[in-house]
């Protein structure tokens, strides 16, 4: 059985790679905020510690010291119209948590720390890119959100002791919360349509499938440095309206203008408006096979 540390334990990701983690059997240790309420979502059986504070101290070190690895998933929603105030929230939380949580690792002693470190990402650190293919080794962008990206993992990089993954996720689908969800209504009601004109690209990843992925990168000493947890088959916008509209049965011939989106989102709306068409290089060459590899079949999956 393996001791398994989670950050960012209630998020959406967070619960579903702790569900999966119990499933199997391993030891989950659950960090958060309030204990208590993370008790009542996830259920007493986790081990449960405060880190009251991630952007300010480390966590305890009863909650770190002779766990196999962390998974570490903090961060801020990068889906909210940006003000100066939003993007440092955005940097701060990645940024400074990682830090904090690596300041953590690095005070135990050597015997009782983790072997490994799975720090979330994101293929945000590709910047807008057009449709050129993506696999780990492409350099970042140069906008905000790369320039978060990039300082992000540099400070997980920081756990030198430790075998280090960056895990660069796409757009989870799960109708429970993301992207997905937000898209749901206006579609159910026959509003949707391609944004922006569509040709960008959506690196999507299924709910099980991104869970499957950073379970893997925690426990496979095969793994380390940058990977992309993304599908095999990156899509356009275009194709993943198209795609929802037949699951869901409805038109989606309302296309929603750049500029509509702008005066919604500011800044942000740049996030939806580019993408990235990035691929799961690193994951393919480790064998790592996907349950949800064709998008159709996976939102139908997802809505199920």
């Amino acid at each position: 059985m393996a001791r398994i540390v989670i950050t960012g334990a209630t998020g959406m990701i967070g619960q579903a790679v702790i569900a999966e983690l119990r499933r199997r059997g391993e030891h989950v240790v659950a960090l958060s905020r309030d204990p208590e309420r993370a008790a009542r979502v996830l259920g007493a059986d986790c081990e449960h510690h405060a880190w009251p504070s991630p952007q300010h101290a480390p966590p305890p070190e009863a909650a770190l010291a002779g766990s196999d690895a962390v998974i570490h998933l903090l961060g801020e929603p990068i889906a909210q119209r940006w003000s100066a105030e939003v993007k440092r929230e955005i940097r701060d939380s990645r940024v400074l948590s990682t830090r904090n949580l690596v300041e953590g690792l690095a005070a135990l002693e050597p015997a009782r720390r983790p072997r490994a470190l799975v720090s979330q990402s994101a293929t945000g650190y590709y910047g807008p890119r057009g449709d050129e293919e993506l696999d780990e080794q492409a350099p970042p962008g140069g906008d905000f959100l790369a320039g978060v990206v990039v300082d992000w993992e540099r400070e997980a990089l920081a756990a030198s002791e430790l075998r280090v993954v960056t895990t660069r996720t796409g757009v989870v689908l799960s109708a429970r919360g993301g992207a997905l969800a937000k898209m749901l209504p206006p579609f159910r009601l026959g509003l949707g349509g391609p944004v922006a004109g569509g040709r960008q690209y959506v690196p999507w990843i299924h709910l099980d499938d991104a869970v499957a992925a950073l379970i893997r990168c925690a426990l496979d000493d095969a793994l380390s440095g940058p990977v992309n947890v993304c599908a095999p088959t990156p899509v356009t916008n275009r194709e993943l309206t198209r795609a929802l509209a037949r699951v869901l049965r409805r038109p989606a011939v309302l296309p929603v203008p750049a500029a509509a989106l702008h005066v919604l989102y500011g800044e942000m709306a740049q996030v939806v408006t580019t993408g990235q068409r990035a691929v799961p290089a690193a994951l393919r060459a480790a064998g790592h096979e996907f349950a949800h590899a064709v998008l159709e079949p996976a939102l139908r999956d997802v809505l199920a």
